[in-house]
């Protein structure tokens, strides 16, 4: 008697489930996070150092603009260069793998074939699943690309729209610890700054560990710690050069 298959989703419902995965994948939390942090940080940082040497605020305010423009726009070059890296990577790495398949065959077959056997399948099966495969080079190759290499195909347009989100991130980044300079005096300012500041890395890293995983606090507490410690090493570095001098 033949063994009843099991009832599966409806199409509807299987359709519903994959575009909830890959909006969840597609967050773009990420991008945000290392674009914002990394702005604030550096604008916290150099705001530090600059107020270490004068209390000029045209000067603060001009050198945190033109740190903001250049840092944002490099962030946003180094996330889209970085990724087409890793796209030119996987492209030269599945030409490799391309050519190893049409000219060692068996072995490539082979590796198949450890590659289920490590996860659980053997006998008439196994060879099931390794003749399917090879049957399909493209489907071969996937799958070496896939389970050997460990790398995926990356997306032209999301590392375009990603390098886009860490630009304007790190833009916005940089502007938070700046705003009240604008309204108060240097010394105002400046607590206002770094209180802005530490909210706002809490608020980040609440989210995150809301968003994500882990303890909201912990993951607050973590972001704020290691954003002002970087900050006030920048006022440090500037207090000992102008002592200096």
């Amino acid at each position: 008697m033949q063994a009843k298959l099991p009832d599966r989703p409806s199409r509807e419902d299987f359709e519903k489930h994959k575009s909830e995965k890959q909006h969840k994948k597609d967050n773009p939390l990420r991008d945000v996070i290392l674009g914002g942090q990394d702005g604030l940080v550096n604008a916290l940082g150099i705001i530090l150092g600059v107020l270490a040497a004068t209390s000029d605020l045209k000067i603060l305010i001009t050198t945190v603009l033109a740190a903001t423009f250049a840092e944002s726009l490099s962030m946003g070059a180094v996330a889209y260069t970085s990724a087409l890296s890793q796209r030119d990577y996987y492209k030269s790495e599945r030409k490799l793998e391309e050519k190893e398949v049409e000219e060692d065959s068996e072995m490539e077959k082979e590796e198949i074939r450890q590659v289920f056997e490590e996860k659980g399948f053997n006998g008439h099966i196994l060879e099931e699943i390794v003749e399917t495969i090879t049957s399909d080079k493209k489907l071969w190759v996937d799958t070496m690309m896939a389970e050997e290499l460990k790398i995926a195909p990356v997306d032209t347009r999301a590392v375009l729209k990603s390098s886009v989100i860490v630009t304007i991130a790190t833009m916005i980044g940089h502007l938070i610890p700046l705003m009240p300079f604008f309204f108060l005096t240097a010394h105002f300012g400046l607590i206002f700054s770094v209180g802005i500041s530490g909210v706002t890395l809490f608020a980040v890293g609440m989210y995150q560990a809301l968003t994500l995983v882990g303890s909201w606090w912990k993951s607050g507490l973590r972001m704020v710690l290691i954003g002002l410690v970087a900050a006030f090493a920048g006022y440090f570095i500037a207090r000992l050069f102008h002592a200096a001098s």
